[in-house]
Order: structure tokens, then sequence, then C-alpha cells
């Protein structure tokens, strides 16, 4: 049978036989609150940062938008005008 050390260093806990083979029924979960809290911060933080991609990404998309709008209008402006242009210049011969 293994006897303890006469030195021995008792800085770690016992380990919890059941809650390590079963851990379906371990109710007794200890958690590190710094980790939680750094956890919880960068989740957070990653939350933020893809809602202003996003926010950027859409107003990038409206811009582009009425950017399209106002050539594609600019050109059949300009084409309604070559159009009677050309119309006049016919009726003038």
């Amino acid at each position: 049978m293994a006897t303890q050390p006469q030195n021995s260093d008792l800085t770690f806990p016992p380990a919890d036989v059941a809650g390590e083979l079963h851990p379906e029924t371990n109710t007794n979960v200890q958690i590190d609150p710094t980790s939680s809290e750094v956890a919880a911060y960068k989740e957070t933080k990653a939350q933020n940062e893809a809602k202003q991609e996003k926010d950027e990404r859409e107003k990038k998309d409206a811009l582009q938008t009425i950017k399209s709008a106002i050539v594609i209008s600019g050109i059949v402006v300009a084409l309604a005008g070559a159009a009677f242009a050309i119309a006049k210049k016919l009726r003038e011969k």
C-alpha cells in the first residue's frame, strides 16, 4: 500500500474523483471570476466590433447605391438630350 511521504507538499487540493469521472452530476463547479470577466469583455468587444463593421458595410452599400443611381440618371439625361438635339437637327434639314 502507498503511504504519504514524510515531507509531502499539500498545496494541491484533493481530487474529486466522482466529479471527474461523472461530470454531468458535478454541480459544484468553481469559476474563476477573473477569467469569466475577461471572457465576457472579449465577447462584448467582438460583438461591438462586428456590429460596427456591419454598420459601416451598410453605410458603404447605401452610398454605392446612391452613386450608381446618380450616374445612371446622368447617362439617361445625356442620352435624352442627345436624342432631342439629333431630332432638332433632322427637323432643320
